[in-house]
């Protein structure tokens, strides 16, 4: 079994332990293993609905329905992209397009070679800097595309 295979299903396990493997501890449980993988995997997700006795279906839409949750590795380094109103108004929608672009990666995925993640998220609440993206931990207001690129050039040199 996995949990045998890597000690860090033994660390998702005490968690479930700890709420008694109650079935509305699933966020919480959720959030334990993307701290502990970095992401959530099908074998993480289904080991999770097996422990927690809650279909896999569950487990999945749970987990696909927060932006918090992660399916597959980030990179290492992530560009996140506020597309809320104010921001997608001044240009967001042409950032992404450029990176997109650039990379060769749609939002949400990774580069091939795991160096840069492309993220979007509803919004930071910055309107008045919009558009404003987030650059590993270092948000960047009143972005251009051209700027954006230019601050991902320097991140991941």
């Amino acid at each position: 079994m996995l949990e045998t295979i890597d000690d860090r299903y033994k660390t998702l396990e005490k968690s479930m332990k700890k709420h008694g493997y109650d079935k509305s501890a699933l966020i919480e449980t959720l959030h334990t293993a993307q701290e502990t993988f970095g992401y959530l995997g099908i074998d993480t997700l289904k080991f999770i609905a097996s422990r927690l006795k809650v279909p896999y279906s569950k487990v999945y839409g749970v987990a696909t329905f927060y932006n918090y949750f992660m399916l597959k590795p980030k990179g290492k380094h992530n560009v996140v992209v506020c597309m809320g109103t104010a921001c997608y108004i001044k240009g967001a929608d042409k950032i992404v397009e450029t990176i997109e672009q650039r990379f060769g990666i749609k939002v949400g995925e990774t580069t091939p070679d795991g160096l840069l993640s492309l993220l979007s998220a509803r919004c930071f609440g910055s309107c008045s800097l919009a558009p404003v993206i987030i650059c590993d931990d270092k948000t960047k207001g009143k972005v251009l595309p051209e700027n954006a690129l230019c601050d991902i050039e320097e991140m991941i040199k």
